[in-house]
């Protein structure tokens, strides 16, 4: 897709925030103000660059029509399915992509489809889609955060996570399952859970 300039790119960005809190298109007089200008052409120059670069489209004639367009929107990747059970190998490609930005902007957060029914006692059932957002440094994290987790040998799932010095302990949400308990330098925490979809997506 074709590369914006600042300015387009200031509008572009600005109209995201605004859809995603409104949930509908600002006015061209919105526009003008928030990008601090006094005429609506400057405004009306910037759409249709953004429209003939296909990030955004509208009806002709006919106001707040403005939509963003999908493929202007990098959306956010299912890298595969995680294990709510028994420990899966995750997908490493891309196979499809989630559209949540209109909820997040969010470039580094990724989405995983859950398999298994270990964690339904967080109300996250088999065929949800998690959100998940990556993780710096697995030590600042509260003990009982929800998070995709690949323990080396056996690999990755979702639980809660909790660590106590050398040890970590993956505990699921359901009495049918064990706790996996490991020491630190086996587990790699892929991402911090923000938000469950349910069902299919």
């Amino acid at each position: 897709m074709e590369s914006l300039t600042k300015a387009q790119q200031e509008l572009y960005d600005w109209l995201v925030q605004y859809i995603r809190e409104h949930q509908y298109p600002p006015s061209i007089r919105q526009m003008m103000q928030a990008m601090q200008l006094r005429s609506p052409a400057p405004v009306q120059s910037r759409l249709e660059h953004l429209r003939r670069k296909g990030y955004v489209t509208w009806t002709s004639g006919k106001a707040r029509t403005l939509r963003l367009l999908r493929n202007g929107i990098p959306g956010v990747p299912i890298l595969g399915s995680i294990a709510a059970g028994a420990m899966v190998e995750p997908h490493t490609e891309n196979v499809e992509q989630f559209d949540l930005t209109h909820l997040f902007t969010q470039p580094q957060y990724f989405a995983l489809r859950v398999v298994g029914d270990s964690m339904v006692g967080a109300m996250i059932a088999p065929g949800d889609v998690v959100l998940m957002r990556p993780v710096a440094d697995p030590k600042e994290l509260p003990s009982g955060t929800i998070v995709a987790a690949r323990v080396e040998g056996e690999g990755t799932t979702l639980k809660y996570f909790f660590s106590k010095g050398n040890t970590i302990t993956l505990k699921p949400a359901n009495p049918g399952y064990n706790s996996v308990e490991v020491s630190a330098d086996r587990v790699e925490v892929q991402g911090a859970l923000v938000g469950v979809w349910r069902g299919q997506v």
